[in-house]
């Protein structure tokens, strides 16, 4: 088995939308919620640069992506995600250790993550600190618990 991490293409930027959205769905929510989410979820071509938008491959296929956003010293995990058939086999830690050594390598220092309810664990166990509520971006009324990653220098 190969596994890879590389910058997403902008060829790609519909099926790690949907990929998204999969795996939003994986935690049960219906598909009124999913749609409210879809804009959110949407990734473009153009903007997959500047997002540090990048996917791990396992066997050529894509299984996972995250983007990490802002500039030095605060920035954010705006996005990340893991095709549900590859939840629980440590994809997840290898793009949250991805996305922390590529801050560390742009002279970050602290990022944010506004996680969904289902992820609260995962970040946690990845050193999150809760650090407050902050409004959903899709769901009117909907708050999430934004987790701050000190960075080690």
């Amino acid at each position: 088995m190969t596994i890879s991490i590389r910058p997403a293409r902008n060829e790609e930027a519909s099926y790690l939308s949907d990929l998204a959205l999969r795996s939003k769905g994986h935690w049960g929510y219906d598909a009124a919620f999913l749609a409210s989410c879809r804009e959110e979820l949407t990734l473009r071509g153009a903007e997959l640069a500047s997002r540090r938008t990048a996917v791990v491959e396992r066997d050529g296929s894509i299984v996972g992506f995250t983007t990490f956003e802002g500039e030095p010293p605060q920035g954010v995990l705006g996005m990340m995600f893991v095709d549900p058939d590859a939840i629980g086999q440590g994809i997840g830690r290898l793009l949250f250790t991805h996305a922390v050594e590529t801050a560390q390598s742009l002279g970050f220092t602290r990022f944010t993550i506004d996680a969904d309810p289902n992820a609260e664990p995962f970040y946690e166990a990845m050193g999150g600190v809760p650090a407050g509520r902050v409004a959903s971006g899709s769901i009117s009324g909907r708050t999430l618990t934004q987790y701050l990653c000190r960075i080690p220098g």
